[in-house]
C-alpha cells in the first residue's frame, strides 16, 4: 500500500503533517508522538526578529473549537535555527518552516536566512497584518498575494507553500493569485475570524477582541474551500481546518487535497496526528485502495 505523496518534488512518506502553531517545533510532543511516523512537521511561525505576541488572555474555548489571538509570538529566526532545526533533523520526517512577517522585506529576510538551512519547504503565512497597508492581512488582497508570492519566490531555495486566509469573498481568486505569483503549493484554510464574549464579566474572552476560530466547527467551510481551490489551480493543496481523525482527513483528500494538516486536535489529543495516519491506512485497506493518489480529488 503506497501512502507517499509528492509536493513540488518533495516526497512525504504519508500525507499527514502538523498545522503551524499547534505543535511548537515538535519537541514538546515528541514524548507522545513518534515524529518518524509523520509526513512532515510544520513549525510554529518564525519571524526575522522575536515577536512578543498579543496581550493575554489569548485563548478561549468555543463550541466545537477554540479562538486564539496569540499574535504569532516567536523567538525569532536565529533562535529557531540554532535550537529547533537540529532537534527536527534527528527524525525521519520532512521539515516545513512557517514564515511570518509584517512587510515583504521581513518575509524575504527569513527566506534568505533559511536558504542554506536543512529544511524541506517554506510555508508563508500571509494572514499576518501588513503594516504598510494599514493592518489588512496580505492574504485578503489578490494583488498583495501575487506580489508577496513573487517576491518570496525570488529568494527562496526551497519550494514555497502559500497559506491562504479564508476571510475573503472568493477563495479561488486568492488561490489563482498565489499560483500566478509562482507558488509551488497552497495550504488552506487558516483560521476564520471569530469573537467570544464572557457574559458574566461583560467583556471579550480574548484581549484582542477577535481571534482565529479553529477546530471541528470550521471543517465544512474548509472542505468547501479546498474543493474550490483544487478545481481552480493546478498546483498541489494541503488541506486543514478541524481535522480530528482519519475520516475528517479523507474528506479533504477526496475534495482534492494532496496532503492534510492536523492542528487544534493536537491540543485535545496529543496522539491525534498518528491516529490520523492510521485512520487513512484503515480507510485504504477497507476499500482496497493500493495508492493514495487514486483518492486525491476523487470527488468531482
Amino acid at each position: 500500500m503506497n501512502m507517499k505523496v509528492n509536493l513540488a518534488g518533495v516526497e512525504l512518506k504519508n500525507p499527514v503533517m502538523t498545522a503551524s502553531g499547534t505543535f511548537g517545533s515538535g519537541e514538546e510532543y515528541s514524548e507522545m508522538v513518534d515524529l518518524n511516523r509523520l509526513g512532515a512537521v510544520v513549525t510554529k511561525g518564525v519571524a526575522n526578529v522575536p515577536w512578543p505576541g498579543n496581550p493575554t488572555p489569548r485563548i478561549a474555548e468555543t463550541y466545537g473549537g477554540m479562538i486564539n489571538a496569540i499574535g504569532l509570538q516567536n523567538p525569532g529566526m536565529e533562535v529557531f535555527i540554532k535550537r529547533d532545526i537540529p532537534f527536527l533533523k534527528q527524525y525521519d520526517t520532512k521539515i516545513i518552516v512557517n514564515v511570518c512577517g509584517k512587510t515583504a522585506e521581513d518575509y524575504v529576510e527569513v527566506v534568505e536566512r533559511l536558504a542554506d538551512e536543512p529544511v524541506d519547504m517554506l510555508e508563508i503565512n500571509i494572514s499576518c497584518p501588513n503594516v504598510k497597508e494599514g493592518g489588512i492581512a496580505f492574504g485578503q488582497d489578490p494583488k498583495a498575494v501575487e506580489a508577496i508570492t513573487r517576491e518570496v519566490k525570488r529568494y527562496a531555495k526551497q519550494p514555497v507553500i502559500m497559506k491562504l486566509s479564508p476571510n475573503v469573498t472568493d477563495i479561488t481568486v486568492m488561490a489563482k493569485a498565489a499560483e500566478a505569483g509562482g507558488a509551488d503549493v497552497l495550504s488552506l484554510i487558516n483560521t476564520l475570524t471569530g469573537m467570544k464574549i464572557d457574559i458574566n464579566r461583560r467583556t471579550f474572552a480574548v484581549a484582542n477582541k477577535t481571534g482565529g476560530l479553529s477546530g471541528p466547527a470550521i471543517k465544512p467551510v474548509a472542505v468547501r474551500m479546498v474543493y474550490q481551490a483544487a478545481n481552480a489551480v493546478k498546483i498541489p493543496i494541503i488541506g486543514m481546518g478541524g481535522i480530528m481523525n482519519g475520516s475528517d482527513a479523507m474528506e479533504f483528500i477526496l475534495a482534492g487535497a494532496a496532503a492534510v494538516s492536523v492542528g487544534t486536535a493536537n491540543f485535545r489529543n496529543p496522539y491525534a496526528t498518528e491516529e490520523v495516519v492510521r485512520g487513512i491506512e484503515d480507510y485504504m485497506k477497507k476499500y482496497n485502495v493500493e495508492d493514495i493518489r487514486e483518492l486525491i480529488g476523487a470527488v468531482r
